[in-house]
């Protein structure tokens, strides 16, 4: 067992009268010399260090150093380190959730994009299809029309010249006619008596 100062100071009794005597002795011994009697070295030996510097400590400082130390990595493997793990799993998990929340709407706004791409392409297309329909379905009713039209002027035109042709027909058959009788009516008038019109018509054919 390692004794200290203050556990010597604690366990030394009162000198007796057959004790004074020897301790007057010894008191004109030097500093720091051994008692005979009790062999304990005199307490002016230790006064000027200091108590942690006291080689007489260092078993009990080393002991309460262990001991302290083997506390303290109680408290940090059983309390700080979990607690510290916990809060680090806690935010790798989130931060893990936000990655994972972050990448899913990025997929959905890709997809809205090409779905939106898609859409456009195929309005695109359907309206291309529509102007060209109703382009193709005009230019057929222009067709149709103008067909129509150029029948019906080619129709009216034929109906015309057959007009025109009887017309013509009838009045160069009023014109011989015509000439025959003011031919005989100018001999009528030239000559006195009526010629015959068998006469004028020969005359009107001769001078043809």
């Amino acid at each position: 067992m390692f004794v200290t100062a203050a556990y010597a100071q604690s366990t030394t009794t009162e000198p007796t009268a057959t004790e004074g005597a020897a301790a007057g002795h010894d008191a004109a011994a030097p500093a720091g010399e051994l008692h005979t009697e009790t062999g304990v070295a005199h307490e002016g030996g230790h006064g000027g260090v200091f108590p942690p510097f006291d080689t007489t400590h260092f078993a009990s400082q080393l002991l309460w150093l262990a001991i302290s130390f083997g506390l303290f990595y109680l408290l940090m493997s059983k309390v700080i380190i979990p607690r510290i793990g916990g809060i680090l799993e806690t935010r790798h998990d989130r931060i893990a959730q936000d990655l994972d929340e972050a990448a899913r709407l990025k997929a959905e706004a890709d997809a809205a994009i090409a779905s939106y791409e898609q859409e456009l392409a195929a309005a695109k297309a359907k309206g291309n299809a529509i102007a060209s329909e109703a382009r193709d379905a005009a230019k057929a009713k222009a067709d149709a029309e103008r067909a129509a039209l150029e029948a019906d002027l080619t129709q009216k035109i034929s109906a015309a010249e057959v007009r025109i042709a009887d017309i013509k027909a009838k009045a160069l058959a009023e014109v011989g006619t015509i000439a025959t009788e003011t031919a005989g009516a100018v001999v009528e008038r030239l000559i006195g008596p009526k010629a015959s019109e068998a006469d004028v018509a020969a005359a009107v054919q001769s001078a043809k």
